[in-house]
C-alpha cells in the first residue's frame, strides 16, 4: 500500500513541476508578445517619453543644437515668420556657452529650452559619476546664459538604458524621445525631411529635428513642414505642454 501511495505522490509532483514549467513558459512568450504587461506600468521605474496618448491633434516641434551658428538663425527665423509660438529647444552646454545670443533669442521668443548634455557622447558607456558631472555642466551652462534651469533633457544621440534613465530621474530629470524622426540629420533631401514628417506625425507627437549647422535642409524643410501639419489640424505646443496631465507613451530601455 505504501509502495502504491508513493508511485502516485513521484507522479503528482512530476505532474505539479511539469504544470508550473509549462506555465511559465507560456508566461514568457506571453510577456514577450507584450512587455508592459510583465509588471504594471507604476512598477517598472522611470521611462523616455516618445509621445503621449491624445485624441487632440497637437504635436511638439523639437529641435537638438550643438554645434554651429549658422542653421539656428533661419530655423528660428521661419518660426518667427510662421507664427510657431511654441517649440522646444534641446542645447548642448557647451554651444550654449559659444552662442549666448542665440540661445538668449531662443529664449526671448518663448520657447521652451531642455538639455542635450555636454559633451555628444552616449551616456550609456559611462559611470554615473561622468553622467551627473555632465548634466550639471550643461545645467549650469545653460542657466548662466538664459536663466532657465532644465529639467528636460534628451540624451546625446538619443541613447539611454535603464541605469541612465535611473539616474537622470534621481536627478529630476525627464528624459525625451521622439516617435517621428524627420532624419533631417542624414540630410537625404528637403523633399525626403517634409514627407517623412506629414506621414508619420499622429496626435500627441514628438517630433524630432535638429538646428546644428551639420543639418543643412532643415530651414528650407521647415516651413513646408508647418504649413502640411496645419493643413492636417495640428496645433504645435511644447513638450512640458504635451505631457503635463496626458499618460504619456514611455519605454524602459
Amino acid at each position: 500500500m505504501n509502495l502504491i501511495w508513493s508511485f502516485h505522490w513521484k507522479q503528482g509532483k512530476r505532474i505539479a513541476i511539469l504544470a508550473i514549467a509549462l506555465l511559465l513558459f507560456v508566461g514568457v512568450l506571453y510577456a514577450e508578445a507584450d512587455p508592459s504587461r510583465i509588471l504594471p506600468a507604476a512598477a517598472t521605474g522611470p521611462s523616455a517619453v516618445y509621445s503621449v496618448k491624445t485624441e487632440q491633434k497637437i504635436v511638439a516641434l523639437t529641435f537638438d543644437i550643438s554645434w554651429g551658428e549658422k542653421t539656428p538663425g533661419p530655423v528660428l527665423d521661419v518660426l518667427a515668420e510662421k507664427g510657431v509660438k511654441k517649440a522646444t529647444f534641446f542645447l548642448s552646454g557647451p554651444w550654449t556657452s559659444t552662442h549666448p545670443e542665440i540661445a538668449k533669442r531662443i529664449k526671448s521668443m518663448g520657447f521652451e529650452i531642455g538639455s542635450h548634455g555636454h559633451m555628444h557622447k552616449n551616456f550609456s558607456e559611462y559611470s554615473n559619476e561622468w553622467i551627473d558631472d555632465q548634466v550639471r555642466k550643461a545645467e549650469d551652462a545653460i542657466y548662466d546664459v538664459t536663466g532657465v534651469r532644465t529639467k528636460l533633457i534628451r540624451t546625446p544621440n538619443g541613447d539611454f538604458n535603464k541605469r541612465v534613465l535611473e539616474k537622470l530621474h534621481s536627478m529630476g530629470y525627464t528624459v525625451i524621445q521622439w516617435d517621428t524622426d524627420s532624419l533631417d540629420w542624414k540630410n537625404p533631401g528637403v523633399d525626403t525631411i517634409v514627407n517623412r514628417v506629414l506621414s508619420k506625425a499622429h496626435p500627441g507627437d514628438i517630433i524630432l529635428l535638429h538646428a546644428s549647422d551639420s543639418c543643412k535642409q532643415t530651414a528650407e524643410a521647415l516651413p513646408r513642414i508647418i504649413d502640411g501639419l496645419r493643413a492636417k489640424g495640428y496645433e504645435f505646443v511644447t513638450v512640458s505642454e504635451l505631457i503635463s496631465g496626458v499618460n504619456p507613451k514611455t519605454r524602459t530601455e
